[in-house]
C-alpha cells in the first residue's frame, strides 16, 4: 500500500525526522488559508498523486509546456494561482504512462534554501536478507538513470537487525552522503529514526529523494515515498486510514476484497494462475510468443469457487482484454473448483472474448469434464507451451 508524501512526512515527523512546515489542502478555495499559515515568503505546492517524477511532469489540459507537478511560490497569491491551476487537472509523468493521474489534492510546503541534494531509502536487501539503507550523493535524479550511468555514486549499507543502526552504520552512511559539521551531526538522530520507522510500520520502501542539506547546513526530508507491506496491514490500522483508494486501480480495489493477489498491466490477454511462480512464468510465455500479459492474478493455493468467479469477473471487467489465459496446476487447488468458477463466472457475465484453460493436477479429469460439458466455448490446452501459442493465436 503506498500513502502520499504529506501523510509520509507526517509519519516521519512522528518519528522525529526533520520536515518543512505544510498544510494538504482539497480545493483551491483553501490555498490561501494554508500559505498564510506557513512562515514564508518561499513556498512549494506540490501534486499529491501516487507516481514519482511529478515535478518534471505536465499536464494534459495545459500542453506542452505546462508547468509540473511541483512548483515554486514566492507569494500567496502565487501558490493560490498555482493551486488553482494544478487541482483537478491530469498530471502525466514518466510513471504514470500516457493517461496520466488526476491531482485531486495538493501539498503547500515552507520552502528551503538548498545546498545540495541527497538520494536515501530504506529496502529489503534480498541478497542479504536484511533491510539496506541505498545513498547517493546524486540527489534530485532518478536513482536508475544513477545507476546506469555512474553507479560507483551508489552505496548500499545492509544492517543487523540484532544491533539495529550502529554508529559506524552512520558513520558510513554519513561518508556516502559526504556529510560534515551540522549535518552530519543531524545524521546520528536521523538515520536510526528512519530504520526504526521501517521496521516498526512493516514498510517495504522509504524514498527520501531529496534529502537536502541547506544553506544552515542542517539535514532536511524534503521529499518522502512510502509503500508498506500489505501483508502486515493487519498490524496498523492507523496506516490503513491513510489509504486513498482514488490513486488505485479499481480491479486491484475489487480483488483485495477477495484477498486475490492482483496487479493491473498494459498488455491485452488477461491472465488467471495459482501460484505467484507460475503466473510469473505465464507472463513470461506469453511475452516470448509476441503478446503482453493484462494482469498479474495469483488466486491461491485454497480459492474457493466463489474466489475464482470473482478473479474472472475482475479479468473480464478490464477493456483492454483481448483474450483470457486460465493456468493452473492443482495441488492444494483442485482442478474442479476452478473449472466450477470459471464456468460459474462465464455464464453470469458472458464471454466475449477467446479463453483458453490449461488444467493439470489434482482432479484434473473432473476439472476438464465440467469445462466440456459446460456448453461454452473455451478452448482446452494440453501444457503450458500450448496454451501460450492458442491464446496468442486467438488474439491475433
Amino acid at each position: 500500500m503506498n500513502i502520499h508524501e504529506y501523510q509520509a512526512k507526517q509519519l516521519l515527523k512522528g518519528y522525529g525526522a526533520p520536515v518543512a512546515e505544510g498544510v494538504a489542502i482539497l480545493t483551491a478555495d483553501e490555498a490561501e488559508a494554508a500559505a498564510k499559515s506557513l512562515p514564508g515568503p518561499l513556498y512549494v505546492v506540490k501534486s499529491q498523486i501516487h507516481a514519482g517524477g511529478r515535478g518534471k511532469g505536465k499536464f494534459k489540459e495545459l500542453g506542452p509546456d505546462g508547468k509540473g507537478g511541483v512548483r515554486l511560490a514566492r507569494s500567496i497569491d502565487e501558490a493560490v494561482a498555482h493551486a488553482r491551476e494544478m487541482l483537478g487537472n491530469t498530471l502525466v509523468t514518466a510513471q504514470t504512462g500516457p493517461a496520466g493521474k488526476q491531482v485531486n489534492r495538493l501539498y503547500i510546503e515552507d520552502g528551503a534554501d538548498i545546498a545540495r541534494e541527497l538520494y536515501c531509502s530504506l529496502l529489503v536487501d534480498r541478497s542479504v536478507g536484511r533491510v539496506a539503507f541505498v545513498v547517493s550523493t546524486e540527489g534530485g535524479m532518478d536513482i536508475e538513470q544513477v545507476a546506469h550511468d555512474t553507479p560507483e555514486k551508489i552505496v548500499t549499507v545492509a544492517i543487523d537487525p540484532e544491533a539495529g543502526v550502529t554508529d559506524a552504520d552512520v558513520a558510513a552512511i554519513a561518508a556516502a552522503l559526504k556529510l560534515e559539521g551540522a549535518a552530519a551531526e543531524d545524521a546520528k538522530a536521523l538515520f536510526p529514526a528512519l530504520y526504526r520507522a521501517f521496521v516498526e510500520k512493516d514498510m517495504s520502501l522509504l524514498e527520501i529523494n531529496p534529502l537536502i542539506v541547506m544553506e544552515n547546513g542542517r539535514l532536511r526530508v524534503l521529499d518522502a515515498k512510502v509503500s508498506f507491506d500489505g501483508n502486515a496491514l493487519f498490524r496498523h490500522p492507523d496506516i490503513v486510514e491513510l489509504r486513498d483508494e482514488s490513486e488505485e486501480d479499481s480491479k486491484e480495489i475489487e480483488a483485495s476484497k477477495w484477498d486475490l493477489a492482483y496487479v493491473a498491466l498494459d498488455g491485452n490477454i488477461g491472465c488467471m494462475v495459482n501460484g505467484a511462480g507460475l503466473a510469473m512464468a505465464t507472463m513470461d510465455i506469453i511475452k516470448l510468443y509476441g503478446k503482453e500479459p493484462a494482469n498479474f492474478c495469483d488466486v491461491g493455493g485454497g480459492a474457493s469457487k466463489e474466489k475464482v468467479a470473482a478473479a474472472f469477473k475482475i479479468i473480464t471487467a478490464d477493456p483492454r482484454v483481448e483474450g483470457i489465459l486460465v493456468n493452473i496446476f492443482g495441488g492444494i487447488m483442485k482442478c474442479d473448483v476452478i473449472a466450477e468458477g470459471v464456468v460459474a463466472a462465464v455464464k453470469e457475465v458472458g464471454l466475449e472474448v477467446p479463453l483458453v484453460v490449461r488444467l493439470e493436477g489434482t482432479n484434473v479429469e473432473l476439472g476438464k469434464k465440467i469445462l466440456n460439458e459446460s456448453g461454452l466455448a473455451i478452448t482446452a490446452a494440453d501444457d503450458l507451451d500450448d496454451a501460450a501459442q492458442k491464446i496468442v493465436a486467438a488474439v491475433a
